[in-house]
């Protein structure tokens, strides 16, 4: 993982993005609890999900609460340092979370970068609205270059 900025220091980063079917914003401490019921309860079909088929996450045998918050904290880290970005994904009117979405340096290209999200499994009607929604954002209003996110 590299250690530079994703984006200039020049650019505001979104601390959100409404839809009327969801709302991003960064992933932090507080959504730990939802956040691992939501993947947790999830695992078969984030597996399924395109760009998650290399099968390292999520784990199958979960993962304690205090893993999950390293991990969020570790992702809230990257986004002050700009180094990546992660957002949950929450119902639009409630602190509910309903997925994720990822941006960060492509592993096999930093030149690139790699766009991955999940929903959770009751939620699946969502995934090609957030897929739609978060490419058009992301093209739109971010200063990113070349996007490589799994089609839908």
């Amino acid at each position: 993982m590299t250690t530079e900025p994703l984006v200039p220091a020049d650019f505001t980063v979104p601390r959100e993005l409404r839809t009327p079917q969801f709302r991003l914003e960064p992933l932090g401490e507080r959504h730990n609890d939802s956040d691992l019921a939501a993947w947790t309860g999830s695992i078969d079909h984030i597996r399924a999900t395109p760009g998650w088929a290399d099968g390292q996450w999520p784990p199958v045998e979960g993962m304690p609460p205090e893993k999950n918050l390293a991990d969020l904290r570790r992702h809230a880290a990257d986004f002050e340092a700009r180094r990546g970005f992660t957002y949950t994904v929450l119902e639009p009117d409630r602190d509910e979370v309903i997925g994720c979405v990822y941006i960060y340096p492509d592993r096999e290209d930093p030149s690139a970068v790699s766009v991955s999200s999940w929903v959770r499994a009751d939620r699946a009607a969502l995934d090609t609205p957030l897929h739609h929604a978060v490419s058009a954002w992301l093209n739109g209003h971010w200063p990113l270059g070349e996007l490589r996110y799994a089609a839908r």
